[in-house]
Formats: C-alpha cells, structure tokens, sequence
C-alpha cells in the first residue's frame, strides 16, 4: 500500500500546477509558478496536503458518479476502481485508493458528500491539511513586466505579509482580456508561519495553435490583473474559506509576437 501511494503521489506531482480553471472560459496561453519565501515555515504534514488536493483535484467530480454506480457499499476497491475507469487514470485510482484506505471508506465517502467539488476543503475534512482560522495576509506589491509589450510572456510579480500565518489555501489570479472573457488560474497555498512571501506567476500570452473552439487570441489592448490570497478555496461557501486580500493591476498587449527569423 505504502508502494502505491508513493507511485501516485509521484505520478500526480508531474502534472502541471494550475489547481482549477474553472474561471476560465477561454483557452489559450499557459500558466506557471514559482515562488520562494523568505522565512520558511514550521508546520508540517504539508506534503500529504498537497497529496490530498492533487487528487481530489483530479477525482472529486468522479467520485460521485462512481458513488452511484455502485461504489457506495463496496468499499474503497470498488470505488476507487471505478473512480480510476472514469478518469483514465491509474494514478488517481492508487491514490483514491490510499487516500481511501487511510481515512477509512465511511469517512472518505462522507467527506465528499459535505465538500461538494471544494477540493482544500474535502482536505481539510479528511485531517489531511491543516486549518487554521485565525491567518490573515496582505498583498504588498502586485507588478507586471513588461508593463507593456507584444504577445509573448508577462511576469506577474506578488509578494505579501502575514502576521498571523496562513491557513491551507490558493493564489488565484483573474485576467480579463480586451474581450471581457477572463482567464485564471489557482496554484494550491501551503500553511505558511508569520512573515513576508512572494510568488511570480508566468502567463504565456500567446494564441493556442490549432485551438478551434473559445480561444483567446491576446488581441492588443489594456489587461487587467486581479490576485486573490485566500484561506481555503477563493469564493467558496464552506467553513474555513475566506480571502484574506485581493490587489489589481494591469498590463498591455501592444500586437503580436515577433516573427523568429529561423523559422522563415
């Protein structure tokens, strides 16, 4: 068992570290983040966190269809069989498995039943991420380089201060287009102790070849950045989840990409 959940949490860390789109209704450009703190933090147990919200990233919308095609009073082996059918995915069946096994099935399914589809909360409910209620943060600088440019990669620049520390969380970023239809991603922040972090976020601000349905095309014009820091999932109803702070600013697209000279 222990082979297994190191398999698929192996196998789950390799997949791209956008944590939900689901504010996206375009596609088109990419994501990345990488972030370093200036004072690192104490509190621990922070890898079968991130374990848990991988999964349930990859599975929480299957596990109730898997629920009620029978998996419901037949254990974690039936249900996670299941679960891993419906994704295609081995990986995320070995870790409903663990996960699963660990927890206990009752309370692994009752868990689902309260989260809903709020992964870190799903999490928090199974006592695989810590919760802490009285964290707060403060978004001191928020910039984007360049400032104004053709298609290409913009930097998105954050830090922020703490004093309390933070609880199990995301960074979630909003950008509306010239068009009105936003882009985002969220990036899963760990428990953090009192003191000053940063993060910067890449967007790829180049159109998608070969996209044929709701792209976004980084027409020139004003783009406009909104970064959430939240305990929890930004915007969600269930305990625990609050923002602590949001921060805008913008950046412009001024045309397309040059033309790479090898490539004529």
């Amino acid at each position: 068992m222990v082979l297994a959940v190191l398999l698929a949490h192996q196998c789950l860390a390799d997949r791209p570290p956008p944590r939900r789109q689901a504010p996206l209704v375009r596609t088109g450009g990419s994501w990345s983040l990488s972030s370093r703190a200036s004072k690192p933090s104490n509190v621990n147990d922070r890898d079968k966190c991130k374990f848990c919200v991988d999964f349930a990233h990859n599975a929480i919308q299957t596990i109730g269809e898997a629920i009620l095609e029978g998996g419901l009073t037949q254990g974690c082996e039936k249900l996670c069989s299941i679960v891993a059918n419906k994704t295609g995915s081995q990986a995320v069946g070995l870790a409903c498995d663990g996960l699963c096994a660990l927890v206990g099935f009752d309370e692994f399914v009752h868990a689902f039943e309260k989260a809903d589809v709020d992964p870190i909360y799903y999490c928090e409910l199974l006592k695989q991420c810590p919760i802490v209620d009285n964290g707060d943060a403060t978004i001191t600088k928020l910039t984007v380089t360049p400032k104004s440019g053709p298609q290409g990669d913009f930097l998105i620049d954050m830090e922020y201060e703490t004093k309390n520390g933070t609880g199990t969380g995301e960074l979630l970023i909003y950008v509306d287009p010239v068009d009105g239809l936003p882009l985002g991603a969220s990036f899963l922040n760990e428990p953090q102790d009192p003191g000053k972090y940063d993060a910067q976020i890449t967007l790829h601000a180049v159109p998608q070849q070969g996209c044929e349905v709701a792209c976004e095309s980084f027409e020139p014009g004003v783009y406009n950045v909104t970064m959430h820091v939240c305990n929890g999932q930004c915007m969600s109803h269930h305990p625990h989840s609050k923002i602590y702070d949001k921060k805008k600013t913008n950046f412009t697209i001024t045309g397309p990409a040059p033309t790479d000279p090898s490539r004529l």
